[in-house]
């Protein structure tokens, strides 16, 4: 009689444990190699846009909405999506290459669905806000649009904290698409 610890596997064990390796394989192999995907982090040849040499005076948005943090936010969001898109220089007051000005203008607020007793249901939120980039050296402005906006809808209910969230959510969503514009613009322009 042998040991329970000696006992042979079964016989087909060994044809689920490679099926199982040659599984895990194809599930890592995307991650192994992101840029098979056509994903690419450059921007436009002959680009000064990803120059690491190139700096970028860029501060938080003057705020003339009601959201208190409302101008820091969206400057942050363009941040992180100019970085997401290609731009390697750096974000620097002293020095600067470019002048990154923004405003947000306001957040307007408009009742999309109402229910029985004239209570919203949902709203559609557009914020705008202006931008203005400027070449520092020469004084060139080389690009400036006023009224850049987007919008969402979110639901609200009758629980305060409820609407106050998907509110935020709304903001933060809006905020990042016009962020994504922006970069994609500043790609483009710089």
């Amino acid at each position: 009689m042998g040991s329970v610890l000696s006992r042979k596997p079964a016989r087909g064990s060994r044809f689920h444990s490679t099926v199982r390796r040659a599984a895990w394989g194809l599930v890592l192999l995307p991650l192994l190699f992101p840029s098979a995907c056509g994903y690419s982090l450059q921007g436009k040849t002959g680009s000064r846009f990803a120059d690491p040499g190139i700096r970028v005076d860029l501060r938080p948005f003057t705020n003339e909405s009601l959201v208190p943090d409302g101008g820091a936010y969206i400057a942050a969001r363009l941040r992180e999506e100019m970085q997401r898109s290609g731009f390697r220089g750096r974000f620097d007051r002293s020095m600067a290459d470019y002048l990154i000005e923004g405003t947000l203008r306001g957040i307007q607020l408009n009742v999309v669905s109402q229910g029985a007793q004239n209570y919203a249901l949902e709203y559609r939120m557009t914020i705008y806000v202006d931008i203005r980039v400027t070449e520092v050296a020469r004084g060139r402005l080389l690009w400036k649009e006023d009224g850049l906006s987007n919008s969402a809808s979110f639901y609200s209910g009758s629980d305060f904290q409820y609407t106050q969230s998907n509110y935020r959510v709304a903001f933060q969503e809006i905020s990042l698409r016009l962020a994504r514009r922006i970069s994609q613009t500043l790609g483009e322009i710089l």
